[in-house]
């Protein structure tokens, strides 16, 4: 399996890069992208990288932020035969929201019912959507809290509610080392998703955990707190980015070491 970075906040050289995240996946004989960042610098990255999106097999789109889900219908203009794979719940719904501020932070409004043919709604529990490619649902409770307290909600019927998460799903991939799970900014939790996968394929050890951590505003003793919960997971690698931030970076690296690696546009990841 190999894995490259499409667009993630940090850029390398020519390629330029956004608050969002893009990751081509060449899995055996198959092409999975997971999300489509902010814009449509996906596409430009992804040329320039040399990574043709009309061969793409399958699409993912991790959770229903707009950070991920921008660059959606450019995706469909490139491709015209992938089907795109959102979670359970996934609609035009989600926003920030502090008292009477609110902030759309959905998916583009029109494109879930636009490009309807092609999107596939994830089931409650784990499914394979290619060989050895899995899609997986959260399975920890009472994740509205996480919503409430990031002040992220969900506007449902005219009534508002803290966002669940249940839009939210893990990619999880099977490699000759183990499993590799892509959650792109992990707001169930990181160590919460690799136990999550864990109990969803008991068989199997889980290699690698990948994707952004929202950590960008979380104090370093809540860091530190959830690096000792990775480790204690026995995962050995971790790549981490996007909505983690550079301060969470650093403490994660003094707690992980050498287990934790930088994601940046451009990086490749073979397993």
């Amino acid at each position: 399996m190999k894995a490259t970075v499409v667009v993630d906040n940090r850029k390398n050289g020519a390629l330029s890069g956004e608050w969002g995240l893009c990751i081509y996946i060449e899995h055996g004989e198959k092409r999975i992208l997971l999300d489509t960042g902010a814009s449509s610098l996906f596409a430009a990255n992804a040329a320039q990288l040399g990574l043709d999106l009309g061969s793409v097999d399958a699409a993912v789109l991790s959770h229903a932020h707009y950070d991920h889900a921008n660059g959606m219908e450019t995706f469909f203009r490139c491709n015209d035969k992938a089907k795109f794979y959102v979670g359970r719940t996934c609609a035009a719904d989600c926003y920030a929201k502090y008292w009477l501020f609110r902030r759309y932070i959905g998916v583009p409004k029109t494109v879930l019912q636009a490009f309807r043919e092609r999107v596939i709604y994830a089931p409650e529990q784990p499914v394979e959507i290619l060989t050895g490619a899995y899609l997986v649902p959260h399975s920890t409770p009472e994740l509205e809290r996480v919503g409430q307290r990031e002040r992220m909600y969900r506007l449902e019927s005219g009534r508002w509610r803290p966002d669940d998460f249940s839009h939210e799903q893990s990619l999880v991939l099977d490699t000759a080392k183990g499993l590799v799970i892509f959650n792109s900014c992990s707001h169930g939790g990181a160590a919460n998703i690799i136990n999550e996968v864990a109990a969803a394929f008991p068989d199997k050890t889980v290699y690698a955990l990948i994707g952004g951590f929202h950590l960008y505003n979380k104090p370093a003793s809540e860091v530190r707190a959830l690096a000792e919960k990775i480790r204690q997971t026995g995962v050995a690698y971790v790549c981490t980015g996007h909505c983690t931030g550079e301060r969470a970076y650093r403490v994660l690296r003094e707690e992980l070491g050498d287990r934790l690696h930088q994601l940046q546009v451009g990086k490749v990841m073979e397993f």
